[in-house]
Formats: structure tokens, sequence, C-alpha cells
């Protein structure tokens, strides 16, 4: 019912779907072609492949700022998915030009030491910086780009 009340509006409005998930994630979820999608927090955008009469679309969109830093956003997945084996509960999510290190299901008496680990990963990476969400550290490129862009 939502997919239909949204596929209603991008019928008369170009219509996004904007999140910090993997785009390619977030288009599984939603499966609607006439959307944009936004993932990596609006570092990974790609635009409708269908129009709203479910003709091709002949241009594609795709808007890419942190391509550049891929090998190393690659290269902390790595490392980080390493050091979190350690901390039961630690999950490390790959959202392509993102990283998420989630610690919902880490006992409270271990997010300090999370912390540090995951800041410890970070402090030879002058490129990369580290924000807070909700039970989760997010690493992103440090360029001037982010969701409201």
């Amino acid at each position: 019912q939502m997919r239909e009340a949204v596929r209603g509006v991008a019928q008369h409005f170009p219509t996004a779907i904007v999140s910090g998930r993997c785009r390619d994630k977030v288009f599984n979820f939603v499966k609607l072609e006439e959307l944009y999608y936004a993932g990596s927090h609006g570092m990974d955008i790609k635009g409708p492949t269908k129009v709203s009469n479910h003709k091709a679309k002949a241009d594609e969109v795709l808007c890419q700022p942190a391509t550049k830093f891929l090998p190393v956003i690659q290269k902390v997945y790595k490392t980080l998915t390493a050091k979190m084996e350690s901390i039961p509960g630690a999950m490390v999510e790959n959202n392509k030009f993102c990283l998420s290190v989630h610690f919902r299901c880490v006992e409270e008496a271990e997010w300090d030491a999370l912390g540090r680990e995951v800041k410890a990963v970070l402090d030879v990476y002058e490129d990369l910086e580290i924000t807070e969400g909700r039970k989760v550290l997010e690493i992103r490129p440090t360029i001037e780009w982010h969701k409201g862009k």
C-alpha cells in the first residue's frame, strides 16, 4: 500500500529516497524504478530507470562524489570487521561510500572499548571522519557532502 502511494507521488513530482544505507540495499527495500535513490548519506545517487508510465528511461542520472574514497573505505572495512570480531554483538556494515559500526547488540559495558577501537583505526585516515548516530558510529569521507546536498 505504501509502495503504491509513493508511486503515485512519483507520477507527479520527482521523488527520492535518501538513506545512509547502501543505495542497492535501499532499492531492494522499495523496488520502485521510477524514483531517485540516494544511498551512503547522498554520496551515491542514481536516477530513475523508468519513468512513471513504466517506459524505459534513456538518460541515467548517476552522482558519486566520493568515488576516490572507495579503496580506503574498503581497506577500513576489512580492518574494522577484523577488530569487531572480539566484541560480541558488534557489526560493521559496508554502505559502499560509508561504513556503519552498529553496537545495538553490544553489552553497554563494552561501548567505550568499541568506540576506542574504531577511533584507533581511523586515527591514520585523515580523509575519513566518525559521526555518531543511535547506537551506531558512521565512518564517512570528509568531503563537503551530506544528505541535504
